[in-house]
């Protein structure tokens, strides 16, 4: 299954990226713009609203991140993880797991603290947090230290067995120390390059390592924000790299394999890298209005009358309920019976507060109202 060709990393000249900085300079500039464009959009809707935006942007950034390696976190889990780390005040918390927590620290750390130095120690602290049990599924694997490929070499791989069809195989874990000695010397000493460009080198060159058993994906997106942080200049992140790679996931893996097998000018992943990042910006004019809309909505009901059930579900729906509501599951959530659920909704239509959906089927299904 070995393949012939060299991989980038075993180019003569690696780490020594090459690429047209001609061919990105347009698309640079527009992402540069529509950073600061954000950034001033953020500034002027209040502090109220930025910590809303804020708790959004960074609940979707942990779901997507580790949705993308096809796991699959509880998205009230997060939302209250990060919510009690942050000190922000919301309602409906509910307790998280260790994993859950875990992706949270990393998440964290890396953004809030975006302006401290990465270190070998730091990224082992992140590699543990992921992985609270040293396990990675059923198996087990070795945490907070470099991989030691005592399997066999570090290799994605696809197919059935006796099919298998080798995407990359990583650098040798004897190589490990030094690769990564030369990658964090220049994470924490390259001051000249864009900082935006910098992020998009550091996620190549970091995964192109692999330096650990599993997580190196996470990781690299963790770094690939904490570049971002430092390229906006604030620990508020209002749009999610992760969120977009996710969407554009079946691109993300065909250059970064091309990307991989190619030589040391990388042109082609920093266009597709730029690209993306101005998906993910434009994309943030559907978190904004989420919570542009919640705000609104709360203002026009400042005087409605709700209980503690109500409440509660009224915001899980504001925040993006998972599936159709139905007096089922608002008994369930609520912790009551079928009439008393039936009552509260029914309540909460003739305050103008739900509404029936109009598609059709077995069950009744109750959305928020939004004609304000």
């Amino acid at each position: 299954m070995r393949r012939l060709a060299p991989y980038i990393h075993q180019n003569n000249n690696w780490p020594n990226f090459t690429w047209n900085n001609d061919e990105l300079l347009l698309l640079l500039g527009s992402v540069r713009n529509l950073q600061g464009k954000l950034m001033g959009k953020m500034e002027a809707i209040g502090f109220h609203l930025k910590n809303e935006a804020l708790l959004e942007t960074l609940t979707l950034d942990v779901l997507k991140s580790t949705e993308i390696e096809g796991e699959i976190l509880n998205a009230e889990q997060v939302r209250s993880s990060l919510a009690r780390k942050l000190g922000l005040d919301i309602s409906g918390l509910v307790p998280s797991d260790r994993n859950t927590d875990g992706m949270v620290d990393m998440m964290l750390d890396a953004t809030q603290n975006y302006t401290e130095k990465l270190t070998k120690k730091r990224l082992f602290s992140w590699h543990t947090a992921l992985f609270p049990l040293g396990q990675s599924g059923m198996y087990q694997i070795t945490v907070g230290k470099w991989r030691t490929d005592s399997t066999g070499p570090m290799q994605v791989v696809s197919g059935a067995m006796g099919k298998e069809k080798v995407h990359f195989e990583a650098p040798n874990s004897n190589l490990l120390e030094k690769e990564m000695t030369a990658f964090l010397s220049w994470f924490n000493n390259q001051k000249k390059l864009d900082p935006v460009l910098k992020a998009a080198i550091a996620h190549l060159w970091f995964i192109t390592i692999h330096p650990f058993d599993d997580g190196n994906g996470r990781i690299a997106r963790a770094l690939t924000d904490m570049l971002l942080a430092r390229s906006d200049e604030s620990a508020q992140r209002f749009y999610s790299m992760s969120a977009q790679i996710r969407k554009e996931r079946k691109q993300y893996y065909e250059i970064l394999e091309k990307t991989q097998q190619g030589n040391l000018n990388i042109t082609a992943w920093l266009n597709w890298f730029l690209n993306c990042m101005l998906n993910a910006l434009k994309n943030t004019d559907e978190v904004l209005a989420k919570i542009l809309f919640k705000a609104k909505f709360w203002k026009h009901h400042e005087t409605t009358a709700f209980n503690s059930r109500q409440l509660l579900i009224t915001n899980k729906l504001l925040d993006g309920f998972d599936g159709k509501l139905t007096s089922s599951k608002w008994a369930k959530i609520g912790k009551c019976s079928a009439d008393t659920a039936l009552r509260d909704i029914q309540d909460l239509i003739n305050k103008g507060v739900l509404k029936k959906e109009n598609a059709g089927g077995r069950s009744t299904n109750y959305e928020i109202n939004t004609n304000l």
